[in-house]
């Protein structure tokens, strides 16, 4: 590969913006393009709220921010949790007006009937037990525990829930036991007991329709990420039934599935599990088509248009840094996907012309030139860089040494072979073998 020239200036560009390196950008997270009612539209319940907050906190942009808070408020006066409103309220610090101030009554009133609720909850389950009802106790827990969760105390409903354990009759109990603990844990980032309880689970196969099935192996795909264990992560979610679509929304949207699947799967998988597991599955085509943009991306990455796949991840990039579960691994991801991406770019060439090189990753020669010397002092390339004439020289193995130890390890073994076969001959011609009931005891 010869290309004379410079860099393009829109390459220059992308590097300013921070295609080019590994560094991550210092600017704060601009979040200008992101739709927060569309976004927020994809989930319910509390997992609603904790994006909407998430938003607000990490986007940059007071329009963004203040429009997060306004739809968690509103949110929040719909349910019965009267902290999470004290605490957007005061996020939201009068920039919204009076409407958006603390309902001091409200939060009484929520206040009061949770607490004559309460009282007849324990009231139930104290009768329950004194009369030794097991079916009659562990619903008593997991009312107790509902009440916990709509009204944020998510550690109480998790000791709840876990409490129905011991009252199971059937292998249903056990698994409504198990979807319960597993969302109060995702909420919790209590990431170890989602994996323990997701295997709990399967292992009653017997009661497991496909819905459930598709929101354990969800469920099990956030574990695995949260702990950056991606390619198992990529598994999981590419796994993961169509029969999901929003029956999970308290958890993860189908949208969510993609995206997560899409990038562990390009920064882990080798390209014929890319082409299997992601490309080809049917299965999880249903959740690619759901985002175009990342569908493109995994097409572009599998037919070697990298430059094309960088600067659709760049453009994915300012809304995935406000994803609740994937903020803390865009940065890991995208730099083994772009990894990736150069190693199986030089893969095919004896010498490649590091200008051609640097403009199809759209990147600087510089900047280049450092990243392919990290690759291969990490021995994940083998080649040398020559920096004067800006040519990377691949390092192949001596090809006539390696054909004379293949001719010289094929001669041993078939020296072996035929000792084996001429001890053979000479045992039967000399009537030296044992037939079968002639062996003297």
């Amino acid at each position: 590969m010869d290309v004379e020239g410079e860099v393009p200036a829109a390459a220059a560009e992308a590097v300013a913006n921070g295609l080019g390196g590994a560094e991550p950008s210092p600017a704060p997270v601009s979040a200008e393009q992101l739709d927060v009612e569309a976004y927020a539209a994809q989930y319910t319940g509390r997992t609603r709220l904790a994006r909407l907050l998430f938003i607000a906190e990490r986007c940059g942009v007071e329009a963004v921010e203040l429009e997060a808070l306004r739809m968690a408020y509103d949110e929040i006066k719909r349910g019965e949790d009267t902290m999470f409103h004290r605490e957007v309220t005061n996020k939201i610090n009068g920039r919204l007006g009076p409407k958006y101030a603390l309902d001091q009554a409200w939060t009484d009133s929520v206040n009061r009937r949770a607490e004559q609720r309460k009282e007849k909850l324990e009231s139930e389950l104290n009768g329950y037990r004194t009369n030794l009802i097991k079916e009659s106790i562990r619903m008593g827990y997991n009312d107790i525990g509902d009440f916990f969760y709509a009204h944020g105390h998510l550690s109480d409903a998790f000791k709840s829930y876990i409490r129905t354990r011991d009252y199971c009759t059937t292998s249903k109990h056990i698994v409504q036991m198990c979807m319960n603990v597993i969302l109060v844990s995702i909420e919790l980032g209590q990431f170890p007991h989602v994996s323990n309880y997701v295997s709990k689970a399967e292992q009653t196969p017997d009661t497991l329709d496909p819905i459930i099935v598709a929101k354990l192996r969800a469920a099990a795909g956030l574990a695995y990420l949260a702990t950056k264990k991606y390619k198992l992560a990529a598994r999981k979610f590419v796994e993961t039934g169509h029969e999901l679509g929003n029956t999970y929304s308290e958890v993860i949207a189908p949208q969510d599935v993609a995206v997560y699947g899409a990038l562990c799967a390009l920064a882990s998988f080798d390209r014929s599990d890319l082409k299997s597991k992601v490309i080809d599955n049917s299965n999880f085509r249903n959740f690619l088509e759901l985002v175009p943009e990342v569908r493109e991306l995994v097409n572009d990455f599998y037919s070697s248009r990298y430059g094309s796949c960088l600067e659709h991840l760049e453009k994915l990039k300012t809304n995935l840094l406000l994803d609740i579960h994937l903020h803390d691994h865009v940065e890991t991801l995208y730099m083994d996907i772009r990894h990736k991406a150069i190693i199986q770019y030089t893969l095919p060439f004896i010498s490649v012309d590091l200008n051609t090189m640097a403009a199809a990753f759209m990147t600087s020669v510089s900047m280049l030139e450092k990243e392919l010397a990290a690759l291969i002092t990490e021995n994940k390339i083998q080649a040398r860089i020559d920096s004067h004439n800006k040519i990377l020289y691949a390092r192949h193995a001596d090809q006539r040494n390696a054909t004379f130890q293949r001719v010289l390890q094929t001669g041993n073994e078939f020296e072996r072979d035929v000792k084996s076969l001429l001890l053979r001959a000479n045992l039967i011609k000399h009537d030296f073998n044992q037939r079968a009931g002639q062996r003297k005891m």
